[in-house]
């Protein structure tokens, strides 16, 4: 009985927020006080006294319901928009007019709370939802609904047609992006935009129907690259529904030891010889064959999984290395790819330290691989110390998609670099582009003014290899060399490689 009654006040509470403020309340509320007087006396008074503003309190939470004309504040949680999009809705459909639900997601807030602090993360906040606020009509609704993410509510209309919400959606975009000043500098950031339309909803929907549909749409949007602009439809329930089980199944895998690390050779280009080789997630799925890692790390990632990702990886990688010495097979250091999310972990050294001492190898045998966008962006607190502790332990650092992320010359000494891993994009028909050419012998002449080693990524050709050799650059990797292989495949390809390298040394000497 007791959650029944629970139950119905939560379903029934906006309608009654909505009866407890409004204006008849002001009669009402003499007329309450005089009959409860007469039926009770002074204690039925009382009983009226008390029981009024604890109603009041109840049904106008800050994060609750507001009377819809009234103003709204600038945050509220999940429960509250799901409530806001249930009243635009039923005002539409009482209306039998349209309404629409935008989800804004501000890319780079998260960069900035890094860099200038959470005080020049939270201006921007205010400055954006301001700004949303000026765009939209006097009597649609515009809130913050997380971190980085805003939702804005269309007050009913005649004609909101696709067309319509297309260019509502790029002037909200190029209103937010454009650059915003603080104490701390101009920040310039990025806006997705998902959006639905009611009118794109089958049957009588409700406003969480309507905010799930945007939600999915901002989905799409964040999965298309910075300032994309998504509108929802009915192809985007089916894929929704297909990443959700994709989510468990991915789980499942990860449990199962399904999902394993490869390995791909990096080649010497002075001697030839395997100089390392990276270690690259691959699911081996028991009826879909291999699954490419950009089919899952997104959703290991949805679903908090990235650390047990690279403890897998990190524990099979030690004892494929652990093998090859056994089998008398040289391979000098196994490369991993560190995330953000692990680089974060306050446990990292001492997990890495455990995992070296279990396997009795030494530090240098490791190779940490670091995207330049973390060392960009994080050039103080947990992650700085992580990298700066696994170079103190003896770890080699690499830093991974040089090129991409703009890290400072000031960084790369500060964080004891070892390599830069030059990104495919420098590597890609530079035996064809002179411009290309020129540009990555620039790329080049500073890591060696640095001294620092250098790694080209996605070498494809014979062609290419030969002058990444010329150029002065120290190692080589790509499908050109030899695509991931599992650690066994792996050693048979080493002793293949090392055999064709002395058949090489041979050439030309004679028996005298």
């Amino acid at each position: 009985m007791k959650s029944r009654l629970t139950a119905g006040l939560i379903r029934h509470r906006a309608s009654m927020s909505k009866w407890i403020h409004g204006p008849h309340m002001l009669a009402f509320l003499p007329a309450l006080s005089l009959a409860g007087f007469w039926l009770g006396g002074e204690m039925a008074l009382i009983a009226v006294a008390l029981g009024l503003p604890a109603a009041y309190a109840l049904f106008s939470d800050g994060a609750g319901v507001r009377d819809p004309g009234g103003p709204l504040p600038d945050l509220v949680d999940t429960a509250a928009a799901q409530d806001l999009a249930e009243q635009v809705m039923t005002q539409a459909h009482d209306a039998n007019l349209a309404t629409a639900c935008f989800l804004v997601e501000a890319e780079g807030l998260d960069s900035v709370a890094r860099r200038a602090g959470d005080d020049s993360a939270q201006v921007l906040r205010d400055v954006m939802l301001a700004r949303l606020r000026a765009v939209i009509r006097r009597n649609d609704r515009a809130v913050r609904v997380g971190d980085a993410r805003f939702m804005v509510l269309l007050s009913p209309s005649l004609r909101l047609d696709l067309e319509a919400l297309l260019t509502l959606a790029s002037r909200m975009q190029r209103g937010l992006e454009e650059p915003a000043q603080t104490e701390t500098g101009t920040h310039y950031l990025s806006a997705a935009i998902g959006f639905c339309g009611s009118t794109r909803l089958r049957g009588q929907s409700g406003g969480a129907r309507l905010l799930e549909a945007a939600q999915a749409a901002l989905s799409e949007a964040l999965a298309n690259g910075p300032s994309a602009i998504r509108a929802w439809s009915e192809s985007m329930r089916a894929e929704r529904k297909a990443r959700k089980t994709l989510l468990s199944e991915v789980e499942r895998a990860l449990a199962k030891g399904q999902i394993q690390p490869w390995f791909q050779p990096q080649l010497c280009t002075s001697t030839g010889q395997i100089s390392g080789v990276e270690a690259l997630a691959r699911w081996l799925h028991p009826e879909r064959g291999i699954v490419p890692p950009a089919e899952f790390l997104d959703a290991l990632e949805d679903a908090g999984q990235m650390d047990r990702l690279s403890e897998v990886v990190l524990q099979y990688s030690l004892t494929a290395l652990r093998g090859w010495d056994e089998a008398g097979v040289e391979i000098p250091r196994v490369s991993a790819n560190f995330s953000d999310v692990e680089l974060r972990s306050p446990q990292l050294i001492e997990r890495i330290k455990w995992e070296l001492d279990r396997f009795a190898m030494p530090a240098s045998r490791l190779g940490v691989e670091v995207l330049e966008t973390v060392i960009a962006e994080s050039p103080e607190g947990v992650v700085a110390r992580n990298i700066v502790g696994l170079s103190q332990l003896g770890c080699q650092i690499d830093l991974d998609d040089f090129g991409t992320g703009h890290a400072s010359i000031t960084a790369l000494r500060r964080f004891t670099v070892n390599r830069l891993k030059i990104d495919r994009s420098f590597v890609t028909r530079v035996d064809r582009d002179e411009e290309q050419r020129r540009m990555l012998a620039a790329v080049l002449g500073l890591a060696d003014r640095l001294g620092l080693e250098t790694v080209a990524e996605g070498v494809e050709s014979v062609a290419e290899h030969a002058l990444l050799s010329q150029l002065g650059c120290d190692h080589v990797q790509g499908f050109g060399i030899a695509r991931p292989m599992p650690a066994d495949r792996l050693a048979d390809w080493a002793r293949a490689h090392a055999e064709r390298i002395a058949a090489a040394q041979n050439i030309g000497r004679g028996t005298g």
